[in-house]
């Protein structure tokens, strides 16, 4: 993590302040949260609308932080303090990521797309590791305030750091591309996230295909091939970048033969290799997230023979694909981190196909963002779940009631149930399971329904 004077920190921010008594006061990371301060920790406190972080400098200071940042229009910084005053917190907390990334001797990778970004990151780092130092983006660090706290994690000896990089409008993947500078893009797959902001998958593709702009010279894209709006706007590139595509499609540079799955993972084996994958993550499409790591572990000088070892003992980032088990012996397919037509799609398919269960259940939610066309879309989630090879469905929220209108088309009505009660839900879907069940639970993140998986659980 940064370990910087406060003279060093002057140097790489612009400061309105005279801090000449503060000079050799030795900054150790950053945090924007007092609860959480560290020893030595620079303090970065935000002005928002309805609060302000700068009530908290006196506190966090007290807690052992050794400098805090100071916006200048906030009244009142305390006196004889090590107060840096800048003219933007938030600003200055990007000024100050981005002048230390330039001093970094690391290689980046960075990651966007509508699905998948953080398996393919955790992937990534995976694989990498098995020759390098690797740090990566943690949780959902993804954005204008994330990622400059995760560059600002970084240790000067780390190699490699795998960056997530996500959005919600035209212009931010550009501006996370350029403060990361990365050597390597990965584009994952464009789907209908961010319809509400950005209008169409057209649109949606132009702002991941941003992610080149901030690119190093002589790097590496990486992007799904089978997708037409990725492959049709990469053939304007002009840039210095090697280019390689993923997928399905023999088209593309790498993709997958012999591809198996089952209820442990997948095994499969990739065009002009011998060596047989063993991925231990559900399903097929997480085969075409592990296609992008490996053509980016390539780059780096990882042979594809080396990388069962780095996929041997992946864990993803919780409620992704997350398979756990319920009090009544009931497996349960925790995928409630986020959800798109695309995404929820998949996870329904890989539920449908897999073998040796006595009943399937799916609990689905909201999909949010999803723009004017919203109920079009959850109805016909519900009418492409397959009644021969699911058993029930459960919905929760508003736009779930749409799902379940949907599956009732093709269902008959005593299996399925629509809910905008969640202790409701969770207590009629507790007496339908027993250890011959197989749940899938999926929504976008603000419907919360880890809650009913954690009810399964407990």
């Amino acid at each position: 993590m940064i370990r910087r004077t406060v003279h060093q920190i002057q140097k790489m921010i612009k400061v309105e302040n005279d801090l000449a008594a503060f000079q050799d006061v030795s900054i150790d990371g950053v945090s924007i949260d007092s609860r959480k301060i560290a020893p030595g920790n620079l303090f970065i406190p935000f002005k928002g609308e309805h609060s302000d972080g700068h009530r908290f400098v006196e506190d966090a200071l007290k807690k052992g932080a050794a400098a805090t940042l100071w916006q200048k229009d906030v009244p009142n910084p305390p006196a004889n303090l090590p107060i840096i005053v800048v003219e933007d917190t938030l600003t200055a907390l990007q000024e100050l990521s981005r002048n230390y990334r330039n001093e970094l001797d690391v290689k980046v990778v960075g990651i966007t797309g509508s699905n998948g970004k953080t398996t393919v990151k955790d992937m990534t780092a995976n694989l990498l590791s098995l020759k390098y130092k690797v740090q990566k983006t943690e949780g959902n660090y993804n954005n204008h305030i994330g990622m400059p706290l995760t560059i600002l994690s970084l240790y000067e000896d780390t190699d490699i750091a795998v960056l997530e990089m996500g959005m919600s409008g035209r212009g931010e993947i550009e501006f996370l591309s350029k403060l990361a500078r990365p050597d390597v893009a990965i584009i994952t797959n464009i789907g209908e996230s961010h319809l509400q902001d950005l209008g169409s998958r057209e649109a949606i593709a132009a702002a991941k295909m941003e992610i080149i702009e901030g690119l190093k010279k002589n790097g590496l894209i990486i992007y799904l091939g089978d997708e037409l709006l990725l492959s049709e706007g990469m053939s304007n590139y002009t840039g210095s970048a090697e280019i390689k595509t993923f997928g399905r499609l023999s088209t593309n540079d790498l993709y997958p033969v012999e591809l198996e799955t089952n209820q442990n993972g997948s095994t499969f084996k990739i065009n002009g290799e011998e060596t047989e994958f063993s991925l231990p993550v559900l399903g097929g499409h997480n085969v075409l997230n592990a296609l992008s790591a490996m053509l980016a572990a390539q780059f780096f000088q990882i042979p594809f023979h080396e990388m069962n070892n780095g996929f041997a003992g992946l864990k993803l980032t919780n409620m992704r694909m997350e398979l756990v088990e319920g009090k009544n012996g009931e497996k349960i397919i925790n995928d409630a981190y986020n959800a798109s037509p695309t995404s929820m799609k998949v996870a329904v398919d890989l539920v449908s196909n897999l073998p040796d269960y006595e009943r399937k259940i799916l609990v689905l939610g909201d999909m949010l963002e999803l723009g004017e066309k919203e109920n079009e879309f959850h109805f016909e989630m519900g009418k492409y779940i397959n009644p021969e090879k699911v058993d029930y469905v459960f919905t929760f929220g508003r736009l779930g009631e749409e799902i379940a209108a949907g599956a009732r088309s093709i269902f008959t009505a005593e299996r399925v149930f629509s809910f905008t009660d969640k202790p409701a839900l969770i207590e009629r879907l507790k007496n339908c399971t027993n250890e011959e069940t197989l749940v899938l639970v999926k929504a976008s993140r603000g419907m919360k329904l880890e809650e009913v998986v954690n009810a399964l659980i407990e």
